[in-house]
């Protein structure tokens, strides 16, 4: 279902902000949407859940969450409680995982709003078990068990000490999971090691539903996706196992040209005269830095190259450090009259990936989605 088309004085404001802002963000939902439609026929018979912690990976979780429930997720997963509280009061029907399980004393928080600890301590159950006999009543959890993550997670002796005693705890566990350390690099031992280890658990845990797969996980085959998958940084556009490539973009980056000057062979461009002009150049300041999310790893200097910024319809280097606010890219190549003061270079999108700034700045496309900052006029296009 398509939104409705903007008033004339909603389409006026758009206008009025697009001429005000210094760079527009602009996130596709129904990208997202088909996205996670994708994934959740490949899914099939298990359920695709949806990943939504961080802001649904800076993308806007008031936006992104209804769009995927509209689209028929009934199953999602923050990191916090109070990413939960906020997720609840926009989808009052959906079942909410909390990953980072139970913190002291917040039981009361997590069952008012019907939301699901993960988890992945003996002390963590046990507190969760007490609330529910105190209670008289058994509320939804999971069990997270760790399989080689050695991050968050039941050891493997008190997993099976758990489900030996599973009839003793004061609440029925609704989900039995773990998470893929290399699931993203192809042929990793790790990753068929862990699956090993899963299936050995879920077999003691019988008719608790099971779920193992993760974004890179729910490609790797049926053997991983058990009764539930996770997906996450596929959903928003991502590369998700090396070599395999993202679904649909989802965002695009646009930053305002605010001028565009000569500068002679020689020259340094930037803070810390990081990167010389070897020919007579133009130079096109943009309105974007990092403290929009745009790395200071992203920049150049004579011994690497930075990221790249579409303007004009062709790709353009970025030269010298990014700054606080601002970015440089060399458009000698472009023709004259190309490039104008107001018009827009695209950081993200017409070919840029979140992978492809990522592998410019030294980091990976979690971290350039999640990092995007709040000075962007945030478009919300599809939904």
């Amino acid at each position: 279902m398509s939104a409705p088309a903007p008033t004339p004085e909603q389409a006026a404001a758009e206008a009025d902000a697009l001429k005000r802002a210094g760079a527009v963000l602009t996130i596709d939902l129904a990208a997202i949407v088909d996205n996670w439609r994708t994934l959740s026929a490949l899914a099939a018979p298990a359920q695709c859940a949806a990943v939504v912690k961080a802001d649904a990976y800076g993308l806007g979780i008031a936006e992104v969450a209804p769009a995927l429930w509209r689209a028929g997720a009934l199953t999602f997963f923050v990191a916090h409680l109070n990413e939960g509280l906020r997720l609840r009061a926009l989808l009052p029907d959906a079942v909410i995982y909390v990953l980072n399980g139970l913190m002291p004393g917040t039981a009361p928080d997590l069952v008012a709003a019907r939301l699901r600890p993960a988890l992945g301590s003996v002390p963590e159950i046990s507190e969760w078990s007490a609330f529910c006999r105190a209670a008289g009543e058994s509320h939804a959890a999971a069990i997270h068990v760790d399989t080689g993550m050695e991050r968050l997670g039941l050891s493997l002796d008190d997993a099976v000490r758990l489900s030996d005693s599973r009839r003793l705890l004061g609440f029925e566990p609704s989900l039995l999971m773990s998470h893929l350390a290399c699931a993203d690099t192809p042929g990793h031992p790790l990753t068929l090691r862990q699956l090993s280890i899963f299936t050995d658990v879920a077999r003691r845990f019988p008719g608790v539903p099971a779920s193992l797969a993760n974004s890179a996980g729910t490609l790797l085959g049926r053997d991983f996706r058990f009764d539930l998958v996770r997906p996450g940084i596929f959903l928003y556009g991502g590369v998700a196992v090396s070599g395999v490539p993202p679904l649909r973009s989802v965002v695009r980056l646009d930053a305002r040209i605010l001028q565009v000057r000569e500068v002679e062979r020689g020259a340094t461009v930037g803070y810390g005269a990081a990167q010389r002009m070897k020919r007579r150049s133009r130079i096109a300041t943009v309105c974007v830095g990092y403290a929009d999310g745009l790395f200071r790893a992203a920049g150049a200097t004579d011994a690497k190259p930075g990221a790249e910024a579409i303007i004009a319809g062709r790709r353009c280097p970025l030269v010298g450090r990014i700054s606080m606010d601002l970015a440089s890219v060399d458009v000698t190549g472009l023709p004259d009259g190309a490039v104008e003061r107001g018009a827009m270079a695209t950081l993200l999108g017409e070919g840029i990936g979140v992978d492809d700034l990522a592998a410019r700045s030294g980091t990976i496309g979690y971290e350039v989605l999640t990092s995007l900052g709040g000075r962007y006029l945030r478009r919300y296009v599809g939904g």
